[in-house]
């Protein structure tokens, strides 16, 4: 979700949006605002991204996406160790368990070394150029959408409804008169 929105975010920017809403974003990820503030936050808190208040606030990159790699977001969203070992201490006495951390740490690392290599040599900038270049959309784009288009459309009051809550009467707005009578 973080490449994603990261993205998303490079993307934008190239349009000349300065910041993009959590609406916006989760807009692209078929998701919720509140899961892309729990996903960015710590991205924020790595200083990858930044968040601004008011009228053309939102999340925007904090540093140029050809600098960011992927490996700076793993370390963000993934900071513990790529493998886990036992959750407790195996049995010393045993013969697998006597000697299974050291070898397991050791063939752990080397494989945390070569992914955390791989992902270094990949920019969010590159990701998004390989993306649009190698799975373009099949139709026209309409650009990040709007954020009005974004709002969930006001609730109406009960009484605006036009149409009463069930076993309750409907109240008027006006006098209306029927045969010359007050109703």
């Amino acid at each position: 979700m973080a490449v994603h929105a990261l993205c998303w975010l490079a993307l934008a920017q190239r349009h000349g949006h300065t910041g993009l809403t959590s609406d916006q974003i989760a807009a692209s990820l078929e998701s919720r605002p509140a899961a892309v503030r729990r996903a960015l936050g710590p991205l924020r808190d790595a200083g990858l991204v930044t968040t601004d208040v008011g009228p053309g606030g939102g999340w925007s990159l904090r540093m140029p996406a050809t600098t960011v790699t992927l490996a700076d977001v793993y370390a963000v969203v993934e900071p513990g160790p790529a493998f886990a070992l036992h959750p407790h201490q195996p049995r010393r006495d045993c013969p697998v368990g006597h000697g299974i951390a050291p070898v397991l740490d050791d063939i752990y690392d080397r494989v945390a070394q070569a992914v955390t290599g791989e992902l270094s040599r990949h920019t969010i900038s590159e990701v998004l150029d390989t993306l649009l270049t190698q799975h373009p959309l099949p139709i026209p784009w309409a650009g990040v959408p709007p954020r009005a288009a974004l709002e969930p459309p006001a609730q109406a009051a009960p009484h605006e409804t036009g149409s009463p809550r069930r076993g309750a009467r409907a109240t008027e707005t006006s006098t209306e008169t029927t045969k010359g009578k007050a109703r």
